[in-house]
């Protein structure tokens, strides 16, 4: 019987030790920081003050307000001539490699190089998204005077402040 006794005293100490365990985890859970992966992979503690470059290394801990559409009418700049090559096969206006740039306190920036391929003047909208991980940060509907038959032009378009981070403009013909 004595053997029995010890036995049943045994494991209620094996299960007391393992409450005690087992609250001193979950009180170590809670008390535990909610830490954050920064950009050279170091874990720090996610009460830290997020800086600009922790929000354009994430972009989902920016928050910036979209504006429906701004419009904007960019003067055109003439920069030489092209064949014109307009047909079923060609588009009429095509758009060449928009770069991103940022002036420094300032707007994104973009310039645009358009063709028009057809033979006779054209008036041409240009749509750009200004993104940041994929989600529009700007949206932008760029109305460009009367472009001559055959001739290539730069216009630049604005995107939101610096302080907004954008990683990618797509830039797509709306008209003609």
């Amino acid at each position: 019987m004595r053997s029995a006794a010890r036995r049943v005293v045994a494991a209620m100490a094996g299960l007391a030790a393992l409450a005690a365990a087992g609250s001193a985890m979950a009180q170590a859970a809670v008390n535990a920081p909610d830490n954050r992966l920064t950009r050279d992979n170091r874990l720090e503690p996610s009460n830290q003050p997020s800086t600009p470059a922790d929000r354009a290394f994430d972009p989902r801990a920016q928050v910036a307000t979209t504006i429906p559409v701004v419009v904007q009418r960019p003067p055109a700049t003439v920069v030489g001539t092209i064949p014109v090559t307009a047909s079923a096969t060609v588009p009429v206006i095509t758009i060449a490699g928009p770069t991103l740039q940022a002036i420094p306190g300032d707007r994104w920036v973009t310039v645009l190089y358009i063709n028009n391929n057809s033979g006779a003047a054209v008036d041409s909208q240009i749509g750009c998204s200004f993104t940041n991980g994929g989600r529009t940060v700007q949206e932008s509907r760029v109305v460009l005077p009367a472009a001559a038959a055959g001739t290539r032009f730069s216009a630049p378009v604005y995107g939101p402040r610096t302080d907004v981070f954008v990683d990618r403009v797509l830039c797509r013909v709306l008209t003609p």
